[in-house]
């Protein structure tokens, strides 16, 4: 780690150390195992500015929702970039578009006085067990000074919680564990499944999808936010061209600034179509009509998954059990010893297109 980097590791751990002595209140440790009352007003803490991270929240909305009778208000507060991933999602009462970058005011921030205003009584900080995330933390205290304050053991954050959970021993997988996190409220079953809103999409996109999905067809995305997780376009194109010899029409995908990389796939796979300019409510309409999606591990993966389109997600230098979804229908590829290696990738991404396409029917 570049020596920056530790110091402003440092610097965020002494802040939350500081802050929980300045936020300290007597009688606010609980115990992990505590029984804790039926929340009324919750607000789940997640201020990423990843889609996937935001859709990595879904999970805890239903379960809430999920909760016997009186059900809570659910109100989550997210990263202003990413807000778009929750609005409208029918389990949520409200999505908070949240600035982070003048939390240094502590309750004087920007948006905090009006949290503190709705009086929550429980408050989710969504945070994971890898790394203690400071600032997490800080809105989950800040929003509820009186609340009980749920999130992962790891210190020192845990010292700004009420109560501290430690991570499930039998699974690394985000969507499971950050669910797990409602444990001391549901004493029971969660649910891990990522879920979206009913797509909002226009009539001239509606007319589009009626046109292109008369026939079977398939999605394939191969950017991403991050370059060096993309799987090369060349094996994209290999995916493309076992969906075709399957009997499905490839329509590749793209996001700001990927249009060529999206070209250049269907150059390498003739007989696939490009897709026109989409939105994220018109993603996830185009990904549930085709019924199938290949794609990098990136946010599209998750709202494919979403939506419950079938997914093959392929991974490249990360954590494959951590961050995919296994479960059928969809199935997760670690391609990275083999691009490591530099031979092999396309034939094996064509043959796992073809099977995945194949098992579907």
């Amino acid at each position: 780690m570049p020596w920056y980097k530790r110091l402003e590791l440092w610097a965020k751990l002494t802040l939350a150390l500081v802050a929980s002595v300045l936020l300290w209140r007597p009688g606010r440790r609980r115990p992990a195992d505590s029984v804790l009352p039926a929340p009324k007003k919750v607000l789940l803490v997640r201020p990423d500015n990843r889609v996937g991270e935001a859709l990595l929240t879904t999970p805890l909305l239903q379960t809430l929702k999920a909760l016997p009778a009186p059900v809570p208000q659910v109100h989550v507060l997210v990263h202003a970039k990413v807000a778009r991933a929750l609005a409208g999602h029918p389990s949520a009462d409200a999505v908070i578009a949240f600035d982070r970058r003048r939390l240094w005011l502590g309750p004087l921030a920007p948006g905090l006085r009006a949290l503190r205003r709705e009086r929550y009584d429980t408050v989710v900080d969504c945070a994971n067990w890898e790394a203690p995330s400071v600032t997490s933390a800080l809105i989950s205290r800040l929003a509820g000074p009186k609340a009980v304050v749920i999130g992962p053991r790891v210190w020192p954050v845990s010292l700004l919680h009420s109560v501290s959970v430690p991570a499930r021993p039998d699974t690394r997988r985000e969507a499971t564990q950050r669910a797990h996190l409602l444990t001391p409220l549901t004493r029971s079953g969660i649910i891990e499944t990522l879920s979206f809103r009913e797509p909002n999409i226009s009539d001239s996109f509606r007319a589009y999808l009626q046109q292109e999905t008369r026939a079977p067809c398939a999605v394939v995305n191969p950017g991403g936010r991050l370059g060096e997780r993309r799987i090369p376009p060349a094996a994209f194109a290999a995916a493309a061209r076992a969906l075709l010899a399957s009997g499905r029409v490839p329509i590749v995908t793209w996001g700001p600034g990927e249009e060529a990389l999206a070209e250049t796939v269907v150059q390498g796979a003739p007989g696939a179509r490009v897709a026109p300019r989409t939105n994220l409510d018109e993603l996830a309409a185009l990904m549930r009509a085709a019924g199938l999606t290949v794609t990098n591990n990136t946010g599209p993966m998750h709202l494919s998954v979403a939506v419950g389109a079938p997914t093959l997600g392929l991974f490249l230098r990360i954590d494959m059990e951590r961050w995919g979804h296994p479960q059928p229908p969809h199935r997760m590829v670690d391609l990275t010893p083999l691009v490591e290696a530099g031979t092999g990738l396309e034939e094996r991404v064509f043959e796992e297109a073809r099977a995945f396409a194949a098992q579907l029917g």
